[in-house]
């Protein structure tokens, strides 16, 4: 059935990430085996799962690769959790349903990335390397013109120095933290409380990032209806 998803047996692309603890969650037997022997070969280590329970269990895994159907129940409540823990870690969904609506439903549960069975086995590498240097941690960030220390919690164009208010910054670090990637307003919440700023109602949110695209620019931040907030950066 997978056979078009395992085909490839050469020699893996290696990239310029480093070799990663990755959790693959899938439960076909032929084309788990052959995801994890491939990243294998390309210098990962992979724990291979093919329950939800048993995925619960790896500790600190650096990127996950989930599918979706599994006999325990939907790999996205395992991801819906870390997300609502606050881990950052990068996700791939990997599932054989290629409706719209699936994607955006595996987007709004916090995945970086939705692959669609079958693929090809170096497509993974190369989504697992974009994702990662997405999500690679910066203190200094341009945006246009604007050059923003995350470290250093400060903002200027040019010599001009940008304030912000504390709830404006808190929103911006959150998207700032994987510039690129979409954040529901339910991540932005989560990261709001973990900085002890408290949770945002709709309307608030929105001022804040139309406060926020006045300071940065207009195509600073996108609003991506019905999933959430992006800073282009």
């Amino acid at each position: 059935m997978w056979r078009s998803c395992w085909r490839l047996r050469q020699r893996p692309n290696r990239g310029t990430i480093g070799d990663m603890n990755v959790l693959l969650l899938e439960d076909d037997i032929d084309l788990g085996q052959a995801v994890a022997d491939h990243l294998e070969a390309a210098g990962h280590v992979v724990h291979w799962c093919k329950l939800i329970s048993q995925a619960r269990k790896i500790e600190a895994p650096e990127l996950a690769l989930l599918d979706l159907n599994l006999p325990d129940g939907d790999g996205l409540s395992l991801l819906r959790d870390w997300r609502a823990e606050g881990r950052t870690l990068p996700v791939l969904v990997l599932t054989a349903r290629d409706a719209v609506s699936d994607r955006i439903r595996g987007l709004q549960a916090g995945a970086d990335d939705y692959v669609v069975k079958p693929f090809d086995l170096n497509e993974i590498l190369a989504r697992m390397h974009a994702v990662c240097r997405r999500g690679a941690p910066a203190n200094r960030l341009h945006i246009g013109d604007v050059t923003v220390d995350l470290a250093g919690r400060a903002a200027a164009r040019g010599d001009e120095r940008i304030e912000f208010t504390a709830m404006e910054w808190a929103v911006l670090s959150c998207l700032a933290r994987q510039p690129g990637r979409i954040y529901s307003r339910a991540d932005i919440d989560t990261q709001l409380t973990k900085d002890g700023m408290g949770e945002s109602d709709s309307n608030s949110l929105e001022v804040i990032v139309s406060r926020l695209r006045k300071k940065l620019g207009p195509l600073a931040i996108s609003t991506h209806r019905g999933l959430g907030y992006r800073l282009d950066a």
